[in-house]
C-alpha cells in the first residue's frame, strides 16, 4: 500500500480545471433552455454561473488549506461530522457512477451512427473498458487523456465563439448570414419572450450542466503543488464560466432567432454552425460532443474512484478501497465504481423507463446537495483554519459569512422552485423528491453506522479496561 502519488502535472491540472466546467450538457442541453427562456437564457446561465463561482470560492478556501482527494466530503467530515462526510461522499459517488452510464450511452449513440455494424451496447462496453484501462494504468495516464480531451473541447468552443462573434458583427470573411445580428436578442418577442418566470425555469434546465467544476479540487491531491493548483483553479473559475458558457450561448442566440425551428431540431450549436454555411456542421459537432462525453466519462470514473478511496481511508467504505498498487492507483476503488457503471448501463438497455430513469432522477439533485454542504462546511471550517493555521488561508471567500449564507439560501430556493415543476417523467419535483429519498437512506445508514461504531468502540474500551484490572 503506497498511497496516492503526485502524478498529475500542472498542465494536467490547468486543463482539468478548464475542461471540468464544459460538460457535454452544454452542447446537448442548451437548446431546451433557449426554447424555454429565449435570449433570457443568458440570465439563467449567469445566475447559475454566479452560484458556481461562489461555491468554488468556498471550496477553494478549504481545499487550498487542506488539499485532499476527498475534497468537500473530507471537509464536511471535519467541519460538520462523520455523518456529513459519509453521506455527501457516497451521494457524490452515486451521482458519478450514474453519469458513467449516461455518458457511455450518449457516446455509443454517436459511434453507432458512424459505424452501424457495431451495436450500441457494444460501443458502450468498448468505451467503458478503454477508459477503465486508462485509469488503471496510472494517474498520469488519466491526466494525459484528460489534457487532450479537454484541450479539444476548449479549442472547439473558443473557435466557435470567435467565428460566431465575427459573424454576429458582420465581419466574418466569406460568410453572409442573413439571420445573424444583435437584433436577435430583442426582435422576436423581446429579451424575455416567455416572461421573467422563464429565467428560473431555465435555471432548472442548465444547473446540472455545471457539475464537474469541483473535480480540480479532488485531483489536486495528486498534483505536484496542490495548494498552487487549487488556488489557480479557484481564481480562474470566473473567466472560465464567463467565456465558455455565457460567451458561447450569447453567440448562439445572436446568430439565430431563439425560436428558429433548427435549434430544437438539430441542437443549438449545430444550428448555429449551419446558419453560417459551414459544411458538415453536424458531424463536426458530433465529434466535439463525443470528445466531451469521453472527457466526462474519464473524469467521472476518476472522480468516483477517488471519492471511494477517500471514504475507504476514513473508514466509511471497505478498507480495500483505500489500498493502492505500486503506481499509486486505487484499483479496487476504480473497479468497484466501474462495475456499478456497467450495471447502470445494463439497466439503461434492459429497463430505460423504470429502473434507469429512477437512477437518473434520484441522483439528479445531488449537485445542489453537494453545493449546499460546501456552504455549511465553509462556515465552520473558516473558524477551524483561523484557529489552527491562519497562514493557510491563501484563498478567502468574499464577504464571509454573509455571501456564504446568501449562496446557501439561493440553492435552497432553487430546490424549492424545482418542486413546482411537475412536467414529464423527469420533472423537477420527481428529481428532488427521489434525490431526497436516496439522501435520507444514506443519512440513515450514516447515523446507524455512527451509533453502532460508537457502541463497538465503547465495548472495546470496556474490555481493554477489564483486562487491565485483571492484569
Amino acid at each position: 500500500m503506497t498511497g496516492l502519488q503526485a502524478g498529475l502535472k500542472n498542465r494536467h491540472l490547468s486543463m482539468i480545471a478548464i475542461g471540468g466546467v464544459i460538460g457535454a450538457g452544454l452542447f446537448v442541453g442548451s437548446s431546451s433552455g433557449i426554447a424555454t427562456a429565449g435570449p433570457g437564457i443568458l440570465l439563467s446561465y449567469a445566475l447559475v454561473g454566479t452560484l458556481v463561482v461562489l461555491v468554488m470560492r468556498m471550496l477553494g478556501e478549504m481545499s487550498a488549506a487542506n488539499p485532499t482527494s476527498g475534497s468537500f466530503s473530507a471537509h464536511a467530515d471535519r467541519a460538520l461530522g462523520r455523518w456529513a462526510g459519509f453521506s455527501i461522499g457516497w451521494l457524490y459517488w452515486f451521482f458519478w457512477v450514474v453519469v458513467l452510464a449516461v455518458e457511455a450511452t450518449a457516446g455509443a449513440v454517436i459511434l453507432e451512427g458512424w459505424v452501424p455494424a457495431v451495436p450500441q451496447w457494444a460501443w458502450a462496453l468498448i468505451v467503458m473498458v478503454v477508459l477503465t484501462a486508462t485509469n488503471l494504468v496510472s494517474v498520469g495516464s488519466y491526466g494525459e487523456f484528460e489534457f487532450w480531451f479537454a484541450g479539444i473541447k476548449v479549442v472547439a468552443i473558443a473557435a466557435f465563439i470567435v467565428i460566431g462573434g465575427l459573424a454576429v458583427f458582420g465581419v466574418l470573411p466569406g460568410v453572409d448570414s442573413e439571420k445573424a445580428g444583435l437584433g436577435n436578442l430583442t426582435d422576436h418577442g423581446g429579451f424575455l419572450p416567455n416572461g421573467p418566470g422563464a429565467i428560473l425555469t431555465g435555471v432548472l434546465l442548465v444547473v446540472f450542466s455545471f457539475m464537474g467544476s469541483e473535480i480540480a479540487t479532488l485531483a489536486a491531491g495528486e498534483s505536484e503543488d496542490p495548494q498552487r493548483a487549487v488556488t489557480k483553479a479557484t481564481n480562474s473559475i470566473i473567466w472560465r464560466v464567463g467565456v465558455f458558457y455565457l460567451g458561447s450561448i450569447f453567440v448562439v442566440v445572436a446568430l439565430l432567432p431563439w425560436n428558429d425551428p433548427s435549434i430544437k431540431k438539430d441542437g443549438s450549436y449545430v444550428a448555429a454552425l449551419d446558419s453560417l454555411g459551414i459544411a458538415h456542421a453536424g458531424q463536426i459537432m458530433n465529434f466535439i460532443v463525443l470528445t466531451s462525453v469521453l472527457s466526462c466519462l474519464n473524469s467521472g470514473l476518476y472522480t468516483a474512484s477517488r471519492m471511494a478511496f477517500s471514504l475507504g481511508e476514513r473508514g466509511d467504505a471497505p478498507k480495500a478501497f483505500a489500498k493502492t498498487n505500486s503506481r499509486g492507483v486505487p484499483m479496487t476503488a476504480i473497479l468497484a465504481s466501474v462495475v456499478f457503471g456497467f450495471v447502470a448501463v445494463f439497466f439503461n438497455y434492459l429497463s430505460p423507463d423504470t429502473i434507469f430513469l429512477f437512477l437518473v432522477n434520484s441522483s439528479g439533485a445531488v449537485a445542489l446537495f453537494v453545493w449546499l454542504v460546501i456552504c455549511f462546511s465553509q462556515l465552520r471550517m473558516r473558524k477551524i483554519i483561523q484557529a489552527e493555521s491562519p497562514e493557510k488561508l491563501v484563498v478567502r471567500m468574499w464577504l464571509y459569512p454573509y455571501l456564504t449564507w446568501a449562496t446557501a439560501a439561493l440553492i435552497v430556493f432553487v430546490l424549492v422552485y424545482m418542486l413546482t415543476d411537475t412536467k414529464g417523467a423527469s420533472s423537477g419535483r420527481t428529481t428532488v423528491l427521489l434525490s431526497v429519498l436516496v439522501a435520507a437512506v444514506v443519512l440513515a445508514i450514516a447515523f446507524l453506522k455512527e451509533k453502532y461504531g460508537r457502541g463497538r468502540a465503547a465495548v472495546s474500551v470496556e474490555v481493554r479496561d477489564e483486562n487491565i484490572k485483571v492484569g
